[in-house]
């Protein structure tokens, strides 16, 4: 080994290092974090985006910050500004929040929560429907709401009012992930192979159909940018042998990947593919997603399974 690939190893091991760490500190955080951003996105694979890439910033940031940081608010301070940003980049109006003189502290409500949050990305703005769910759901005080989205608590007050009022006099409409779970889309005939090859445990039909530039990302996990790096890394050791199967999830077409363990079937990993020119040019697992995979196996009607390697999940 020379010094240049000595350099390289010793500095992916602190970068490891640095991940277990940061995972720690943000563990309890997580679950509501998914949560919120399902929510603030109004779809649970928008959420998953967003989640994603709020931790991968988080990541990146949080060894910068020369304060004391409260993760959980950290972390929610970047989703919810990432989210935000990425609604002016499609040129959607993200609103404004305006204080008004009515005390709305003492202001009480027979809302119906989870009818509230089918649809409330829906019908308010990215900004309002932040601080309806930053207040109102995850229970942050009205001063660290308006740190959060940058405005003065006694916006976060009027907005949360007029939203309770607008939601009790309004009759429900299907949310955006009612409307997903309607629609269906074509299953390409080279993801069906695939799936086939899968089932019966066939690694090498499973190459053939991949092609040699892939990308391969196991979300949160680790990447590989080629056939080659699979096959010497996540694939070095075979297929895992579980059953696939192709299914609606949100309004997506997945494959699910399913452990028949005795008490029932479990998900193992969920997967979807990009195909191009006959080949699949990208490949993207959740199997480090743990609450995706809940929430899914929930959908579905099923359980997780919450303890495989190098995975080991607490319920």
């Amino acid at each position: 080994m020379n010094s240049t690939e000595k350099e390289q190893q010793s500095l992916a091991e602190k970068q490891r290092e640095l991940k277990a760490e940061f995972n720690t500190l943000i563990q309890d955080s997580k679950k509501g974090l998914w949560k919120y951003c399902r929510h603030l996105t109004g779809s649970p694979w928008d959420g998953e985006d967003l989640f994603q890439e709020t931790v991968m910033k988080a990541f990146g940031s949080f060894y910068q910050r020369w304060h004391p940081t409260n993760p959980k608010s950290y972390l929610y301070r970047i989703a919810t500004n990432t989210w935000i940003d990425h609604c002016r980049r499609e040129k959607r109006f993200v609103g404004h929040l305006e204080e008004e003189d009515v005390p709305s502290e003492d202001f009480s409500d027979d809302l119906d929560m989870e009818e509230a949050l089918r649809y409330l990305a829906d019908r308010f703005s990215p900004r309002q429907t932040a601080v309806f769910l930053l207040m109102e759901v995850f229970s942050f005080t009205a001063k660290e709401v308006a740190g959060i989205v940058r405005t003065t608590p006694g916006a976060v007050y009027a907005a949360v009012r007029r939203m309770k009022e607008k939601l009790k006099n309004q009759p429900s409409t299907q949310g955006r992930e009612a409307l997903q779970n309607n629609e269906k889309n074509p299953i390409h005939p080279l993801i069906k192979t695939y799936l086939k090859a899968l089932n019966e445990g066939d690694l090498q039909g499973v190459l053939d159909l991949i092609s040699d530039e892939a990308h391969n990302e196991a979300t949160l996990g680790f990447q590989e940018f080629s056939k080659d790096e699979m096959r010497s890394g996540s694939m070095q050791f075979g297929l895992p042998g579980y059953r696939a199967e192709l299914e609606t999830l949100w309004g997506r077409d997945v494959i699910v990947i399913y452990y028949d363990s005795e008490t029932g079937p479990q998900i193992h990993d969920i997967q979807y593919q990009e195909v191009e020119n006959h080949k699949i040019v990208y490949h993207k697992s959740f199997y480090f997603r743990k609450e995706l995979l809940i929430a899914a196996a929930e959908e579905l009607g099923c359980e997780p399974q919450m303890d495989k390697f190098p995975e080991t999940w607490a319920d």
